[in-house]
């Protein structure tokens, strides 16, 4: 998710992370800077009717982070905001997945290879934030900590026929 370890606790309230930095903060600037690599990649290369998907997620990445950044997905409570950003992660995912393929068998120019080869590193960081927000949304959603117990439904007065 490309937001902060603050946004993250904001964006989901059972999550507490206390004096550490979440992996998803690195990530996202990972995702960044790859994202405009490609970006430039694709610009300076034969390929350059795919620089529009770079570009895109670039921006699009930039409005997230600048809503969270702001709290203008609080003013939005109908969206479900970690929903949109994983759904973002995942399109871009496969978008980056297919232009990086195409680029690099289709293209001879090195600035194409050089496009696919950024292009499917991006593909792993997306790959891996959509891996991160996928779990966070499913604890979320389960209802908080799933190291917690499951209550025990058996009763001990019932009779047992297991010997």
């Amino acid at each position: 998710m490309c937001c902060s370890a603050k946004v993250r606790l904001n964006a989901f309230p059972g999550t507490a992370f206390v004096g550490q930095v979440h992996l998803s903060t690195r990530l996202c600037v990972d995702i960044e800077v790859m994202s405009f690599i490609s970006f430039v990649c694709f610009a300076a290369s034969t390929a350059a009717a795919f620089v529009t998907a770079p570009l895109i997620e670039f921006l699009a990445a930039l409005f997230l982070l600048f809503a969270y950044s702001t709290k203008f997905n609080e003013r939005f409570k109908g969206f479900h905001w970690p929903l949109m950003d994983f759904l973002r992660c995942v399109s871009a995912s496969i978008i980056f997945f297919i232009i990086s393929i195409i680029s690099v068998s289709k293209y001879v120019d090195g600035a194409s290879k050089a496009a696919g080869v950024f292009g499917f590193i991006t593909t792993i960081f997306f790959a891996l934030d959509f891996y991160f927000i996928f779990n966070e949304l499913a604890d979320f959603l389960k209802g908080g900590d799933s190291s917690e117990e499951p209550p025990n439904t058996q009763d001990d007065d019932s009779d047992s026929d297991s010997d």
